[in-house]
């Protein structure tokens, strides 16, 4: 394959399908990489989406579908597997969330499988999926990213949503005094009335920065594990336009990565349930 050839190869792999205001050609979808940037931040990355809410579709489904077919007397396989994972789950929130809010444990369970869903899509092959989009479009160009969580919009969508309860939290269990106190009084304090004064500025700098970075490190944590795993899968598919010798070792290489990204795509959806945990439970603590 040429080196252009591979370049361009993966630049579309690595495209979402982009649908937004451009300058010149208004509302539509974007035909090219530079269309896609010209279109600014307000555009909507259709496939990121599509594949998120389908999947979060059928995260409802089936355990909509276990819930409905309980029983104690001789459950299936689906009741087993959700009733282990939701015994999982509510035990992490068990022995990391110390305050009490019914609202946790099903936003842990919900973060964790849903983000697992997202990443679990980087397991399919590279090519399967775009090429049955273009197919059904009747368009072999179109641009089709199928793992959301390689999309920072997506991860960072997700972040700040659980930011947005971190601040809710705080302000509802510490009020609006408590929660500007910890953002100005720690972690240096003083008896000082002059010096505490003084220190306002520093504490509340030092804090708003720590505050920030839960966000942060939530969205770049998920997407930068996520994207460099895509972009691996990518770069062992070139290896089948190689030749027979070249093909065959992608193929080994390619079943040793997805063994091992198994272990990735579970981990991530674990740290980022965890950190979601961890975070509510330190908006719940009431610092006097």
């Amino acid at each position: 394959m040429a080196a252009e050839t591979a370049s361009g190869y993966i630049q579309h792999h690595l495209t979402n399908l982009t649908y937004g205001q451009h300058p010149v050609n208004g509302w539509s979808f974007a035909h090219t990489a530079q269309e896609a940037k010209e279109m600014g931040f307000w555009a909507f990355h259709v496939d990121t989406l599509a594949v998120s809410v389908v999947l979060g579709l059928i995260f409802i489904v089936l355990f909509r579908l276990a819930a409905r077919k309980a029983t104690s007397d001789q459950p299936g396989g689906l009741q087993n597997f959700v009733e282990v994972l939701v015994e999982f789950v509510d035990g992490s929130v068990k022995d990391t969330f110390h305050g009490r809010n019914p609202l946790i444990a099903p936003l842990a369970l919900t973060i964790f499988v849903w983000v697992f869903l997202m990443n679990f899509m980087d397991l399919i092959p590279v090519d399967w999926l775009p090429k049955l989009a273009a197919t059904l479009v009747g368009d072999p160009h179109l641009y089709f990213r199928v793992v959301p969580t390689t999309d920072p919009n997506a991860t960072l969508g997700l972040a700040l949503s659980v930011f947005a309860l971190i601040l809710f939290y705080s302000v509802k269990v510490k009020g609006i005094g408590g929660f500007l106190g910890e953002l100005t009084m720690h972690p240096f304090s003083s008896n000082n009335i002059a010096m505490k004064i003084l220190l306002v500025p520093v504490n509340f700098l030092l804090e708003f920065v720590t505050l920030i970075a839960k966000p942060v490190s939530l969205a770049l944590r998920l997407f930068g594990n996520l994207y460099a795993g895509e972009l691996i899968f990518i770069l062992i598919a070139i290896m089948f336009s190689g030749g027979m010798l070249l093909g065959s070792l992608g193929g080994v290489l390619q079943l040793a990565w997805a063994i091992f990204h198994i272990l990735i795509i579970v981990l991530q959806a674990f740290i980022f349930m965890m950190l979601t945990i961890v975070y509510l439970s330190m908006a719940h603590e009431d610092n006097h």
